[in-house]
């Protein structure tokens, strides 16, 4: 069950609390406290522990809409509307709106979407077998009937959104939740119940014959950020919302970073660098913000369960009735 189903079950149609707004260094605001001190763990580390998500940032698209070109920024005008908006959904949600499937953000950012490099906020071209990839793999809502279960996403056998789509902002359970000791630093993240273990003790990733969705994270301190190269994928899963769009490739790379800039924020960022499906890295960047009262719950994700077995044989039924008709 995931935070949103659980919040409706219980009859919590909203959460009220006094909050102090934020802002992100990503989205290049002043009013962050420049003398704030990054917390230390007992072993000297600074402190990333703690519940975050990703819903502030629901409202930013992943690619920059191409008519704004490399304006990373919203204007003082187009930031006033997305805060207007911002501030509607808040007050909707405090006097008695749903908030089933509609995680709430409860700050604004000016960032035009959340790729940062290239300049224009958009994927890079495609290598040749990058489009040889794209050829054969259909659009989300145009796949024809699948003939098993092994033609469906992993997202939707519920079995991973990979690692950047498990923290890209959807619709609900965008949180992720961070522990920490003296030699590794943990992931758990809501939707899809994934958990990364990333050791900082030195050691190299895992032979290449050894690989997973997840892939191998290693870490280390760079200053007061904690920086992660994961290798060792198998590929297929994408860097889209959920894990969608096109597979990725066992070459993949992913290189982040977290910084913890405020109480409640770690600043985000990834660079995805797949050379065998992209002709260039980019980065994606984003504020992770607590959010008040939110819990990271179970996500035992029956209802994609269930849902595999009504797919299939739905696809079985059209498949004999249009046998009938001919």
């Amino acid at each position: 069950m995931n935070r949103a189903f659980a919040i409706l079950a219980a009859g919590l149609l909203a959460l009220s609390a006094v909050y102090v707004p934020v802002t992100s260094s990503l989205a290049q605001q002043a009013d962050v406290d420049p003398n704030w001190t990054v917390p230390r763990t007992p072993w000297g580390h600074p402190d990333l522990t703690g519940i975050f998500s990703s819903d502030d940032m629901r409202g930013v698209p992943l690619q920059r809409p191409e008519e704004l070109g490399d304006q990373r920024f919203l204007t003082d005008e187009e930031f006033a509307e997305r805060e207007a908006e911002t501030n509607e959904e808040v007050a909707r949600l405090d006097e008695g709106g749903t908030a089933f499937l509609s995680e709430r953000g409860i700050r604004s950012f000016r960032q035009t979407s959340l790729i940062v490099d290239p300049p224009n906020g958009r994927m890079p071209p495609l290598t040749p077998e990058g489009e040889a990839i794209r050829a054969v793999t259909p659009a989300r809502g145009e796949a024809p009937p699948p003939d098993s279960w092994l033609d469906l996403r992993l997202y939707d056998r519920c079995i991973t959104r990979g690692v950047v789509g498990s923290v890209l902002p959807v619709i609900y359970g965008n949180g992720l939740q961070i522990f920490q000791t003296p030699d590794a630093v943990v992931i758990r993240y809501e939707m899809v119940h994934e958990t990364r273990v990333i050791h900082l003790d030195g050691r190299p990733h895992v032979d290449e014959g050894i690989r997973s969705f997840m892939g191998d994270p290693v870490g280390y301190w760079e200053g007061d950020t904690l920086v992660v190269e994961t290798t060792n994928f198998r590929g297929e899963t994408g860097i889209g919302l959920n894990g969608g769009g096109l597979p990725t490739t066992p070459a993949i790379r992913l290189t982040e970073r977290f910084t913890r800039v405020a109480e409640h924020r770690i600043d985000y960022e990834v660079v995805v660098n797949d050379p065998g499906l992209y002709t260039a890295p980019l980065t994606i960047a984003l504020p992770l913000t607590n959010q008040p009262g939110y819990q990271v719950l179970p996500y035992e994700c029956h209802e994609g369960n269930h849902a595999l077995a009504n797919i299939l044989s739905a696809a079985r039924a059209e498949e004999a009735a249009a046998a009938e008709e001919e």
